[in-house]
């Protein structure tokens, strides 16, 4: 494939169940790159959370600045990084899971302060998908989950669209073929409730 100067782009990419698939997606995010992975819902556009020129990558593509939600491996990791009271805690925890993300507070340092919202929130998300699950348990930092697109313009669901629309910003896709799903449901946990902000 070839950019319009003519030049080739070498975007990697490789189907999910592949034995390589999770190691080639941690080498990339290692490394300071971008990744578009399957979820339960959408492709999402991925990098190291920890990683601050990472980040400004996707917010460079994406065409805006503003908290993104993460991958938890499980629910017991998840807690870890929450800053609230047991009891509270253990009501989110219930929520938690599949198509739901939470912003909730949590604790200094688990992701670049630039990803995170007011009064220190972070949103988490536990996608059903299998690749999620495996390559957040294996990578050692959390990992952005943020749709991919344009801001204003329509989420990507086709693998090939997302190379032709992206072939010069990232670095690999993991395909899942086309994914036409919705945004997760987004609740934020605030004065000790869980309030939803979409549906």
């Amino acid at each position: 494939m070839e950019d319009k100067t003519g030049l080739k782009i070498v975007v990697k990419i490789i189907y999910w169940k592949n034995k390589t698939a999770v190691e080639m997606a941690c080498s990339v995010l290692n490394n300071g790159g971008v990744i578009v992975y399957p979820t339960d819902t959408l492709y999402g556009f991925g990098c190291d959370a920890k990683n601050e020129s990472a980040i400004e990558k996707i917010n460079t593509i994406k065409g805006r600045k503003a908290p993104m939600s993460v991958l938890a491996p499980n629910i017991e990791i998840a807690a870890k990084w929450m800053n609230i009271p047991k009891h509270d805690k253990n009501n989110v925890l219930e929520k938690l899971g599949g198509l739901i993300t939470i912003i909730v507070p949590v604790k200094v340092g688990i992701t670049s302060p630039s990803i995170t919202g007011d009064k220190q929130t972070l949103g988490i998300r536990i996608p059903d998908h299998n690749f999620c699950q495996k390559l957040s348990k294996t990578y050692p930092n959390p990992i952005t989950t943020t749709s991919v697109n344009r801001t204003r313009q329509e989420p990507l669901t086709n693998p090939e669209n997302i190379l032709s629309e992206f072939s010069r910003e990232i670095d690999l896709i993991i395909e899942d073929g086309i994914i036409e799903g919705s945004g997760s449901t987004i609740y934020n946990f605030q004065d000790r409730e869980l309030n939803i902000i979409r549906s």
